[in-house]
C-alpha cells in the first residue's frame, strides 16, 4: 500500500514539514519516498548528470535549481537514467522537459514546470548541501515523500 501524504500529516503533523504547493507532477509514477540527495545548481545540470549516474537506492534526488525557469534541468534521458539507476523520485526545484515522455517513465517527478530549452552544463553546482525551497530547509538523509496531494519532509522514515 502506498504511503499517503494526507494520511503521515494526520498522524505526524508535528513530525514533518509542508513543501508549498508549487509542484507539478510530469513522471509516470505519482507517489514516491526515500532519504533525500541533494543537487544546488543554477541553470547548469552538470552535477544532476553526474548524481543520476550513481546507483540510486530508492533515494529521492532534490535539485534546487533557485527556480530558474529559464532553461530545464531535466528531460527524459536523464529521467530514464534515474530510473534505471534505482532512484525512487526527482523533485525538481525549476523546469524539466520532454514532458509527453517523462509522463510515460516510471519514476516520480515534480518540478515547478516544464521548458523547451536545456541548460548549458559548466560544471557548476554542489552536491549533499542542505538546500532551501518552497518554503522548508532540506538536508541530505532526511526523508522525503510525494504525492499528489503534495510533498513532506521528516527527519527519518514514517509509515
Amino acid at each position: 500500500m502506498a504511503i499517503k501524504t494526507t494520511d503521515l500529516c494526520d498522524d505526524h503533523a508535528d513530525e514533518l514539514r509542508v513543501l508549498a504547493p508549487i509542484f507539478g507532477d510530469y513522471g509516470g509514477r505519482h507517489g514516491f519516498s526515500g532519504p533525500i540527495q541533494t543537487v544546488k545548481t543554477f541553470e547548469d545540470n552538470s552535477r544532476v548528470r553526474e548524481v543520476l549516474e550513481t546507483p540510486g537506492e530508492g533515494q529521492v534526488l532534490v535539485v534546487d535549481g533557485s527556480g530558474s525557469l529559464r532553461c530545464a534541468l531535466m528531460g527524459d534521458q536523464l529521467a530514464a537514467r534515474a530510473r534505471d539507476n534505482g532512484w525512487a523520485g526527482l523533485l525538481v526545484y525549476g523546469c524539466v522537459r520532454d514532458a509527453a515522455d517523462l509522463a510515460n517513465l516510471d519514476i516520480g517527478i515534480k518540478a515547478l514546470n516544464t521548458h523547451p530549452c536545456r541548460s548549458q552544463p559548466d560544471g557548476e553546482g554542489e552536491v549533499g548541501v542542505v538546500v532551501t525551497l518552497a518554503g522548508a530547509t532540506l538536508t541530505p538523509g532526511e526523508w522525503l515523500c510525494a504525492d499528489r496531494d503534495g510533498i513532506v519532509i521528516a527527519d527519518t522514515a514514517l509509515a
